[in-house]
């Protein structure tokens, strides 16, 4: 099989850095470009866990130069700069994978939480896709916006069940997060002391990533799906486990849907108890349980926040998108203990 040049631009983060640790050995894929906003270094000075790994080199952003290194670019870069750059890939006839949020919504809704959307053409065929939910979508496509770790996490815990519950009635989402979801760039919050012996929720009810859960839990039931979400921030690097409240309308078992829901599919894994967010560190796996009390549903889904949640994610639909296996270079084993 004929190689397929990569490129990786936002190098500098921790999802930059799970990219470049997956695509460093992917069996097709070759990563031949890293790229910044300063350049003039190598990945590993940048990360020293790649010492003895690779010396390939990272250069400031230049579009023109990714055209003649890559086929396709991995976009791990803040919103607003991402559709910026892609905008410039794309006209160029690079494909996109985007880590970004800047084409995971709808313009109005994108309008109402981050900031005025300047890429209108693209954000019209931009593919969505969670490969389990959204199947084959992302093959042959020229851009695909991956989704967000609490969207990832919430969406594989409600999605086999949308069909049996009751949308007119309250859904609740309670997800914690690494502090590593967060990002690399310190600030108070995210402080060790802030972190340490501490939980806590932010951005209650009002947290952007609700409206990409109902946006897109919309369209796979065709229906109108609203959440209360409430993120939490825990004391673990990396890791998130998504709790959905949903009341049911019909008699289910909630274990037999999930079974039948996720049937084949390589990277979800039923858990018979609810499950532990270290089994899946490193990953890309959803571990995913569900149970119910009456006509209570409480369906739950663990992921790592930076792999599920977003480079690994990206990397299969990278696959997919380039009509190769799903499961190509993406690590199976956890971080175990």
């Amino acid at each position: 099989m004929n190689r397929i040049n990569v490129g990786i631009i936002g190098v500098s983060g921790y999802t930059g850095l799970e990219l470049a640790k997956m695509l460093i050995s992917h069996p097709v894929f070759t990563l031949t470009y890293c790229a910044n906003t300063e350049g003039e270094t190598t990945l590993s000075e940048l990360h020293p866990s790649l010492l003895g790994v690779t010396d390939l080199r990272v250069d400031k952003v230049d579009l023109k130069r990714a055209k003649e290194l890559c086929e396709l670019v991995f976009l791990a870069l803040p919103h607003k700069t991402a559709m910026q750059t892609a905008k410039g890939l794309l006209e160029k006839g690079v494909k996109v994978v985007d880590l970004s949020a800047d084409y995971r919504l709808n313009q109005e809704n994108y309008e109402a939480f981050y900031c005025e959307h300047e890429d209108l053409d693209n954000l019209a065929h931009a593919i969505y896709s969670i490969p389990e939910l959204h199947g084959n979508a992302a093959k042959g496509a020229k851009l695909i916006a991956n989704p967000g770790c609490h969207v990832t996490a919430s969406l594989m815990a409600l999605a086999p069940f949308l069909e049996h519950i009751d949308v007119t009635s309250p859904i609740f989402i309670d997800s914690k997060t690494g502090v590593s979801g967060a990002g690399k760039s310190p600030s108070s919050t995210v402080h060790y002391v802030s972190v340490n012996d501490n939980i806590n929720c932010y951005n209650i009810i009002k947290h952007r990533h609700a409206t990409e859960i109902e946006q897109h839990a919309s369209v796979l039931c065709n229906d109108e799906v609203k959440v209360t979400f409430v993120p939490s921030l825990v004391p673990m690097t990396r890791g998130m486990l998504a709790c959905v409240y949903a009341t049911l309308k019909s008699d289910c078992d909630p274990m037999e849907l999930m079974r039948a829901f996720y049937e084949n599919k390589p990277f979800v894994r039923v858990r018979n108890t609810p499950p532990h967010t270290k089994m899946t560190s490193g990953t890309n796996f959803a571990d995913v349980y569900a149970a119910r009390h009456g006509n209570a549903l409480v369906a739950m889904c663990a992921i790592d926040n930076l792999m599920r949640g977003a480079s690994s994610q990206a990397l299969a639909n990278a696959n997919i998108m380039m009509g190769l296996d799903e499961t190509l270079g993406i690590p199976k084993i956890s971080y175990v203990p």
